[in-house]
């Protein structure tokens, strides 16, 4: 049995959790003041970093390598994203919301406020909230949240052994014929500073069935999750997405700009409730 994430030695603070910091070894204050300048020493001054046992970090301070201290995160700039955060359900285990185009679901890189994650700590004052899965900032949808730690690791499986049945809608403004269905099946490979994720030669590790409902819609039923892997997949075939800053071709979109969303939508997620075998179907009210 899975053991459960031990939870960070600082508390969540208006929606965010600390940043975790693992060191190179020796003097704490001086490792943190050379990698990351004069705010990681104020905040040392301040005593606001913590070793993961939870003890202060001082000026004297000596951990090995590999050892792991706790700080909050200076805040990046970021562009407010104008939509709100629909809730389709909540109990006091799960949040399902419907989430808007352009909100990241979590924080990575220049996207740390303006998340859905953090946006729903904070207007739902749940701290311990915890996305069971992802979806793509650019993809709006049926999003699932558990509402305790505790309950992070049985969803999270659910998800990761493919137990979720996910359906999306997406439209395509390109001309293309296709047999529906049509099953795709490819390996998809994204790697580290590329935008795009790509098609290669080898073991397929992506599977999506394609069905044409007509007028530029498609609705599409993946089988596995890898990242961008809808929009390679209707891409490959002729029918990339309408909006889609990535694919056939990348596109520079000012971070501001809200104009042309993908249109993309996870529109469905059902699954048996792995704690109470409960049969679950949440539906999105968003149009594509």
């Amino acid at each position: 049995m899975r053991r459960p994430p031990r939870p960070a030695p600082l508390p969540v603070r208006d929606g965010i959790g600390p940043a975790r910091v693992r060191l190179h070894g020796g003097p704490v204050a001086e490792e943190l003041s050379a990698r990351f300048g004069s705010a990681a020493t104020a905040r040392v001054r301040a005593g606001e970093v913590v070793t993961a046992a939870g003890a202060v970090v001082d000026e004297t301070t000596v951990l090995p390598a590999g050892a792991c201290v706790y700080l909050y995160r200076d805040l990046p700039d970021e562009v407010v994203v104008p939509f709100d955060i629909l809730v389709l359900y909540r109990d006091d285990d799960l949040v399902v919301v419907d989430k808007p185009h352009f909100l990241a679901t979590m924080p990575r890189g220049r996207h740390v406020a303006q998340t859905a994650l953090v946006r729903l700590r904070r207007d739902l004052d749940l701290p311990e909230l915890s996305p069971a899965h992802r979806l793509d900032r650019l993809t709006a949808g049926v999003l699932l949240f558990t509402a305790r730690r505790e309950l992070r690791g049985a969803y999270q499986t659910m998800f990761a052994r493919g137990e979720v049945r996910k359906v999306y809608l997406a439209h395509s403004s390109a001309e293309a014929v296709i047999e529906p269905p049509l099953v795709l099946r490819s390996r998809i490979v994204k790697r580290r500073g590329h935008l795009q994720a790509v098609e290669e030669p080898g073991e397929p590790n992506a599977e999506t069935l394609v069905e044409a409902l007509g007028d530029g819609y498609y609705r599409l039923t993946p089988r596995t999750g890898r990242t961008h892997q809808l929009r390679v997949h209707l891409a490959s075939l002729g029918l990339p997405i309408d909006g889609d800053p990535l694919y056939p071709r990348v596109v520079d979109v000012p971070p501001d700009d809200f104009s042309t969303p993908l249109r993309l939508l996870a529109q469905v997620l059902a699954f048996d409730d792995p704690l109470t075998g409960e049969r679950r179907r949440f539906v999105s009210t968003r149009t594509v």
